[in-house]
């Protein structure tokens, strides 16, 4: 006799808000680079399919067809830009769409990640502003209490005090943009002392008395804190600290990409979250998505971009 319990699919309300905000601002334009796998065009046509974007696919168009014909279905009203069989080069003429603001945004397709973001920071692409780009995650985590964003875990591998400045000012940026007037941002160290040998530990410090003096603004920001005391009020009493931010942030910046890559899986393989994100700093927001992404954390990236724009 079979006593296993059935799968309970989890649910996930705050990305059903995000999306749902999303689609109330129309479908965004979007040039998907080089959308030349099953994975990454139907990515792409999926997010059509939610109402979220409207895609320009640019790329080879023979191998666009042919990963349509593999997924079984029509690009008929698409508009295909285009381009020889060349990664770089269908990257190229996305970004120039989006420098000459015929789309919005920008789509990650089958290429590696640094043939798209090569071709955004080229000098003649006009797409960079002041500041370094850097990645946002945001997470719909069934054991915390809001939505909960990371930066940066995809692009900046060990950000110095310089860097970490603009990940904050990009971060606070794009909250601002997606309707958080004052996110709280949790600044991450392996513990909440500060400890002159500890570089991680002393960027926080340096970044949190910043935002006292007023050189940070738009946001309440407390570090260093330990990860248990940021997520938890209750850590956070038993160690005798008072943060505003304690137990209650809306961003987690950590100190370097590892730190960010593994709090990530760790959210979605065993914290059972989901997730969306972007690439912020540039023109226009950046969409990537990986092989591994879910279906719905795909559409929920095309929804983030088009939620931080007006």
């Amino acid at each position: 006799m079979n006593h296993m319990m059935p799968t309970v699919e989890p649910t996930f309300p705050k990305l059903d808000a995000l999306e749902a905000a999303a689609r109330g601002k129309g479908r965004l334009a979007v040039a998907v680079a080089y959308p030349c796998s099953a994975d990454s065009l139907g990515a792409a046509l999926s997010a059509h399919e939610e109402s979220v974007i409207e895609p320009v696919l640019v790329g080879p168009r023979r191998r666009i067809e042919a990963c349509a014909s593999a997924l079984q279905v029509s690009l008929e009203g698409f508009r295909l830009v285009e381009t020889e069989d060349d990664p770089i080069a269908a990257s190229r003429m996305a970004v120039a769409l989006a420098g000459s603001g015929e789309v919005s945004a920008l789509m990650k397709g089958s290429q590696h990640t640094d043939e798209l973001l090569g071709a955004v920071v080229s000098r003649d692409a006009n797409m960079r502003t002041s500041r370094r780009m850097s990645h946002v995650f945001w997470f719909d985590l069934p054991a915390y209490h809001k939505p909960l964003m990371v930066t940066d875990a995809v692009v900046n591998i060990s950000p110095s005090l310089k860097d970490k400045l603009d990940i904050l000012a990009n971060a606070i940026q794009f909250a601002h943009a997606i309707g958080q007037a004052a996110p709280k941002i949790a600044i991450l160290s392996a513990v909440e002392t500060v400890n002159s040998d500890h570089a991680s530990g002393m960027d926080a410090a340096v970044l949190s008395k910043m935002a006292d003096r007023g050189q940070i603004n738009g946001a309440v920001i407390d570090g260093p804190l330990a990860f248990d005391n940021a997520i938890s009020a209750a850590s956070a009493a038993t160690k005798g600290i008072s943060s505003p931010v304690a137990g209650d942030p809306d961003i987690l910046l950590v100190p370097n990409l590892d730190v960010g890559n593994v709090l990530y899986k760790s959210f979605i393989y065993v914290g059972r979250g989901e997730c969306a994100g972007v690439v912020v700093g540039a023109r226009v927001p950046i969409i990537l998505t990986s092989r591994s992404d879910s279906r719905r954390a795909r559409i929920a990236s095309c929804a983030l971009a088009r939620l931080s724009l007006p």
